[in-house]
């Protein structure tokens, strides 16, 4: 149905290497995510995110990363969404970030617990009211009949909570605690640079190169 064949870019901009990147991955990861804002990378806090089910099917989706810390990254969503569920059984996750004018793509992966109450409650309050009500509206992942669904639940709950609704207790956020991480710059003649870093049993940061 679509040939695609003669579809391709080499890749100009710039290179990596493992002398020149910094030994702690999460500040590595700042300096690029600065150099995305810098360059008005649009949305450079798109990220996917990766779960796996119960017969091992893995499923993406685009989330928006809300803090990047030394302890992780974090993301909010409702718990009984599908990646809320697998995250459950499998509480294992890969995020992925592709900022495309620079040519560059951060893979991680980790460990995934939920972030404490107080924390989901002081960015659920700080967001617009319309989202605070949509969090209410929205069985997220769930077959619903039709799109009146939604608004009519966004005008019930609006009625009931107004301008100040609580948080749901089904939504809040997540935490990926990373063991794992590749930094990809894309290169010419599909010789690009991967850097990938890994945490080894004393916890600290093992760095290599890996081939394209």
């Amino acid at each position: 149905m679509l040939d695609l064949t003669s579809l391709r870019q080499d890749y100009l901009n710039a290179e990596l290497s493992e002398k020149d990147v910094d030994a702690n991955p999460l500040y590595q990861f700042a300096e690029w995510f600065k150099q995305a804002q810098n360059a008005q990378v649009p949305e450079p806090n798109t990220m996917t995110l990766a779960t796996v089910d119960d017969n091992g099917q893995p499923s993406a989706r685009i989330v928006l990363i809300k803090e990047a810390r030394n302890d992780g990254f974090v993301w909010f969503t409702n718990y009984n969404s599908r990646k809320g569920q697998e995250l459950i059984n499998h509480p294992k996750a890969a995020l992925l970030f592709f900022w495309q004018p620079l040519e560059r793509q951060v893979r991680i992966e980790g460990v995934v617990s939920r972030v404490d109450a107080t924390e989901s409650d002081a960015y659920y309050h700080s967001r617009p009211t319309n989202s605070k009500l949509g969090a209410w509206s929205s069985p997220q992942s769930q077959a619903i009949p039709s799109r009146e669904l939604l608004e009519s639940e966004l005008a019930r709950y609006t009625a009931e909570f107004g301008e100040n609704p609580p948080r749901p207790p089904h939504w809040g956020g997540y935490i990926l605690k990373p063991t794992y991480f590749e930094f990809w710059q894309g290169r010419a003649s599909r010789l690009h640079d991967r850097i990938a870093y890994r945490l080894n049993e004393h916890n600290e940061w093992q760095i290599s190169r890996l081939a394209p």
